[in-house]
């Protein structure tokens, strides 16, 4: 395919492009599609930089998809304007301003309708190239531009070209096929270009294909009552800049005829999303590499959908979502990020207003690096398995902070919507790496299961209210091998880590607000954290707490002496599903020397949640 002499600037840099990947891969794919010990303080926030996975592109997207450039000299144009349209061929047939293309081949679009059509009806073996320059096609009651039939069709936009195609009105069906947006295509269909498109569609849908959705450039902005973008089989998208408007999704992807399709893969480009259903939406799997989102569903995390059945996540997956890189903004009324089964985050930058979860599967939860925010939440992170092991998380949450909820647990249904589903009741939470802030109101780290905790540091401003603990672990044990733990809170509901940890832990009453820091016998700092609310005790540990040793707790304006006369110091309250703790029970001394109380001498436990 040659270029139009507007592109040899570019055709240069492609060139070259193309000499530099000849000459590393060997080949270039044509057109046919393929498958193919220190001192620790909570003060410091780290950077994390993103990836992306080439091969996975490559196998995403044909040549071709990206290809912007056309033979002008061989194109045939068509032309629309008040009395109708024109064309250059008699390879297009026109009625009135409804034309049909139904040769191989690359058409120019130009001028302006206010009701006319574009449709392609050719062979399952034809591929067509549309080129927009400067185009503005409205078709009352159906798609301005219908794909009946052809094996791809390319949409592309011109350079510094301005194009619309619009429906208005309700769609009245001429054929046996369910024409239901302004652009709507049987087949594959891609999208891209160097200028920009305006999609809208008054009653439906914005973009439509029945099999699969690309764009890998370009300037789009869509406005649609139902979903903005929409492919039956996939939506892939390499780059480009969207703006989406819609009554529904803001991307949906959903095949209801083959559960295996209906997946959702982004590499890279700008995303602003305002929507009234969920900002992503895939049917199977969700992959994103790179890229920039700001995304609003519904009204945002101030919103309610306790008596409104629509769904209004940010990112939602019915299979594994998986996240390596990009910039999010998400502003949602249901959970930011979703998973009917796993979530997967390498990298990446998030800011999170929940309704609900800040993250959510159902299944496991893994992070292993990246940087999350979660400024407002009912639960923070929430899935059967949470396992972090690196980046840095900090979390604001009205209820648990982090939550491990096993298939009985209600967590969630609080929040105003429909209780959270789990594949099970195995239940656990392993801390491995990474850094975490965590101000809750209810538990602050909370496992219906096991609690691990083999490195990392870990902060918590727990709960003032003595129905949860900062610290809670409910059907498991609680160890500790390595890492910083710190965790303020009440008392009542508070437990320290069990007896099989290999790393020293204190549980200290305190009764305080203000800065905690730890001190070793020689004044040196261990620890430092200042929570963000009072607190009336606090879990420490960290490497260098060891037995036969003595340590300086300060708290505020108080400090106490703990002498660690074992690798556990002190158990805590009445958390737990072992009633009011272990052999320790609530010895030890206060931060005015007097002894506390045994569990003995405690009054009977309330009832457990």
């Amino acid at each position: 395919m040659s270029f139009n002499h507007n592109n040899k600037g570019k055709f240069a840099a492609l060139l070259a492009a193309l000499i530099v990947a000849v000459s590393v891969t060997g080949c270039v794919n044509t057109d046919n599609n393929t498958s193919s010990g220190s001192t620790a303080t909570a003060d410091n926030v780290s950077q994390t930089s993103t990836v992306s996975d080439d091969s996975t592109d490559s196998e995403m997207f044909t040549d071709r998809d990206k290809e912007v450039g056309y033979d002008e000299s061989s194109a045939v144009t068509v032309a629309f304007s008040s009395s109708g349209a024109t064309a250059s061929s008699d390879s297009v047939t026109v009625s009135g301003s409804k034309v049909t293309l139904k040769d191989e081949g690359t058409y120019i679009i130009t001028g302006t309708t206010a009701d006319g059509q574009i449709i392609v009806d050719s062979d399952s073996k034809t591929k067509i190239q549309i080129v927009l320059k400067n185009a503005s096609i409205t078709c009352k009651s159906s798609a301005a531009l219908y794909v009946k039939q052809a094996d791809k069709v390319f949409v592309t936009t011109t350079e510094d070209s301005e194009n619309t195609l619009a429906s208005t009105g309700e769609y009245v069906q001429t054929d046996d096929n369910n024409v239901d947006a302004a652009v709507f295509s049987k087949d594959d269909i891609t999208l891209n270009g160097e200028g920009k498109l305006t999609v809208s569609s008054e009653k439906g849908h914005g973009i439509v294909s029945k099999d699969d959705l690309k764009l890998t450039s370009g300037e789009y902005t869509v406005t649609a009552a139902s979903h903005a973008l929409s492919g039956k089989d996939s939506i892939r998208i390499a780059s480009g800049t969207y703006n989406l408007t819609s009554g529904k999704d803001g991307l949906h992807a959903e095949n209801t005829d083959d559960t295996s399709k209906g997946f959702v893969y982004i590499a890279d480009g700008n995303f602003t999303v305002n929507c009234k259903g969920d900002g992503i939406d895939a049917g199977t799997t969700a992959q994103i590499e790179n890229g920039t989102f700001n995304i609003t569903s519904s009204s945002g995390s101030s919103s309610s959908s306790a008596t409104d059945s629509a769904s209004v996540k940010g990112i939602k997956a019915a299979g594994d979502l998986t996240i390596s890189g990009g910039t999010f903004n998400l502003n949602c009324g249901d959970d930011a990020l979703h998973s009917n089964t796993n979530v997967t985050v390498t990298n990446g930058t998030f800011t999170i207003s929940s309704g609900d979860d800040g993250i959510h599967a159902d299944s496991k939860i893994s992070i292993s690096g990246g940087t999350v925010n979660i400024t407002e939440s009912y639960e923070g992170i929430e899935g059967t398995e949470v396992e972090i092991s690196g980046g840095t998380i900090i979390l604001k949450a009205s209820d648990d902070g982090i939550n491990a909820a096993g298939g009985k647990d209600e967590s969630g249904f609080g929040g105003g919507f429909d209780r959270d589903n789990f594949n099970s009741s195995n239940a656990s939470i392993t801390i491995s790496g990474g850094k975490i802030t965590i101000e809750a109101d209810g538990d602050g780290v909370d496992s219906n299961g096991s609690l691990t905790v083999t490195g990392g540091e870990t902060y918590v401003s727990g709960p003032t209210s003595g129905a949860d603990g900062a610290l809670d672990y409910y059907d498991g044990e609680a160890t500790i091998t390595g890492g910083i733990f710190v965790a303020a809170g009440s008392t009542q509901m508070a437990q320290n880590f069990g007896e099989n940890s290999t790393q020293g832990s204190m549980f200290v009453n305190t009764n305080s607000s203000g800065r905690i820091t730890l001190k070793n016998s020689s004044g040196e700092v261990l620890v430092s954290f200042t929570p963000t609310k009072t607190y009336a005790c606090v879990v420490i540990s960290c490497p260098q707490i060891t037995t036969g040793q003595t340590y300086t707790v300060t708290a505020g304006e108080y400090s106490t002496e703990v002498e660690m006369t074992s690798l556990i110091y002190g158990s805590g309250g009445m958390g737990g599903k072992n009633g009011m703790g272990g052999p320790n029970g609530m010895g030890g001394r206060d931060m005015n020397g007097m002894e506390r109380p045994n569990d003995s001498d405690m009054p009977d436990p309330p009832q457990m949640r």
